[in-house]
Order: structure tokens, then sequence, then C-alpha cells
């Protein structure tokens, strides 16, 4: 019979994880004091205009985006973790025997049904211009 060990706990208990989260903190504040004491301080049109990817700003920030743009990537990320799923089966491969076997057999499957799906409905085709 197992008995529940009881313990209580103090508050000196806890000071690790005080003091981490204080040193936490005081490195943001230093890094951040340190930044602006030793950053640079001269301003001019130019330094404070936006920059992305060495393409000047230009235009309005709501131009459409072609929808194929996010099928693909929530297509990538669908994918993607599902494959994830397939390493915890490999790890385990011996382990689960011929039924662990037969359930992934059963999950690719499944996935190559909805790739090829995706294939027949022409999601991944991009036709025309895109940006």
């Amino acid at each position: 019979m197992l008995l529940a060990a009881t313990t209580n706990y103090q508050p000196v208990d806890f000071l690790p994880i005080v003091v981490q989260f204080g040193l936490a903190i005081a490195f943001v504040a230093f890094a951040m004091v340190v930044s602006h004491l030793v950053g640079p301080k001269r301003r001019s049109t130019v330094k404070d205009s936006s920059f992305e990817c060495g393409i000047e700003s230009v235009g309005n920030a709501r131009t459409p985006i072609s929808i194929k743009y996010f099928l693909t990537a929530i297509l990538f990320v669908l994918f993607d973790v599902e494959v994830i799923f397939m390493y915890p089966w490999a790890v385990n491969f011996r382990a689960l025997g011929w039924d662990g076997f037969v359930q992934m057999i059963v999950f690719l499957a499944l996935l190559m049904a909805g790739f090829v799906y995706v294939i027949k409905k022409g999601i991944l085709k991009w036709t025309g211009t895109h940006a």
C-alpha cells in the first residue's frame, strides 16, 4: 500500500524561482538601458522609414494577395504536422508490432487520400500571375 507523502512547502523553497525571475527582469532592463545609451542617436527620414527585405515601401499596404499563397501555406503546415506523428511511431516501431504497423498504413492511406484530393482540385497549381 502506497502512502501519500505530505509535503509542507515553505516560502524559502521558492527562492530559486524568485531569484531566476529577478535575474531575467534585471537582464532585460540592463539590455534596454545599454542599447539606449550606446545606440545611435542621429535621426533622419531615411533611417526612420520602414524597410523590409531590401525593397522600398511604396503603394498601399492593403494590396490583395493571391489566395493560392495562403492555401499552399496552410497545406504545408497541415501535412507537416501530420508527418510529425510518424516520428514517435518510427522510434517505437518494434514495440508497436504489427498492430502499430497496420495503424500507420491506415494513417498514411488517409494522408495520401488527402494529398490526392488536393492535387485533383488543382490547389497547388499556380496559373496566371500571383503575388
